[in-house]
């Protein structure tokens, strides 16, 4: 693994860069959501603002989920190019989406549904920045011939253990597709509808891939991470009855279709 990247005296995170590919490809998706729903709007611009949300929500979760390690060095867990929580990049990324949806001229609710694919590949992609510096987002041990030592990573390990980032990248894929051929125009949706499934999916991934992880177990044998996937699976339910009991209708009204 290569956590950098040295070029000269310069010192390139490889996060940093698959942080950007990600960002990249969440833009192209929501553009092409935009576009074929005829909505004239700053997808680049929306998902730079979200991924500043998504990465200081991350951090802030992380920092949070570790009260003790905050106390003994706060500056250190603050500026550490490690320790990103998901849950706290969900929760960023989701309110800033609801702002960029008012400024937009659309409903927030309606902002969310059309980047849900966005930000299931967004985040697919992201993971992989993960695998690149093995900063210690992997799994345990395993003997599976696709098993993954990272002995020069953020977090070391010379042992053969699962390569979680990249069935995380399998799922995200799966569940941006999904919810890309759920949302065409052809067969619109109760407003909510796809963020709620959207919560359910990747909160189901991400339960399952915690389980084979090397996170603490500290909630009744499941990690902080189990603990928010399983609100993100009720608050998605939760949507989606609430969308399907008001049944708005998908489109917006015209005025907010010509919206930058």
């Amino acid at each position: 693994m290569y956590p950098y990247i040295h070029i000269g005296r310069f010192e390139i995170g490889t996060f940093g860069i698959m942080l950007w590919l990600a960002a990249v490809c969440a833009a192209w998706s929501l553009h092409r959501n935009f576009r074929r729903w005829k909505i004239d709007a700053d997808a680049v611009g929306i998902v730079a603002l979200v991924t500043v949300a998504g990465v200081i929500g991350a951090k802030l979760w992380h920092v949070l989920e570790t009260p003790t390690l905050l106390i003994h060095d706060p500056v250190g867990m603050l500026f550490d190019r490690a320790g990103f929580a998901w849950f706290g990049g969900l929760v960023g990324g989701i309110l800033m989406l609801l702002w960029q949806g008012r400024s937009a001229g659309l409903r927030g609710m309606r902002m969310l549904d059309l980047a849900t694919p966005a930000a299931a590949f967004g985040y697919g992609v992201g993971r992989i920045g993960c695998l690149t510096s093995g900063d210690g987002d992997y799994g345990i041990p395993t003997s599976l011939p696709w098993g993954m030592s990272f002995p020069h990573g953020l977090v070391p390990t010379t042992q053969r253990v699962h390569p979680t980032p990249i069935y995380e990248l399998i799922a995200a894929l799966l569940i941006g597709w999904f919810l890309w051929r759920r949302g065409a125009p052809e067969s619109p949706k109760p407003i909510g509808q796809l963020t709620g499934e959207y919560l359910i999916l990747s909160g189901i991934a991400r339960f399952l891939v915690e389980m084979i992880r090397i996170n603490p177990r500290l909630y009744w044998g499941m990690s902080n991470a189990q603990m928010a996937s399983l609100g993100s699976v009720v608050a998605g339910v939760l949507l989606i009855l609430w969308a399907r009991s008001h049944r708005s209708a998908a489109p917006e009204p015209a005025s907010a279709l010509t919206a930058s």
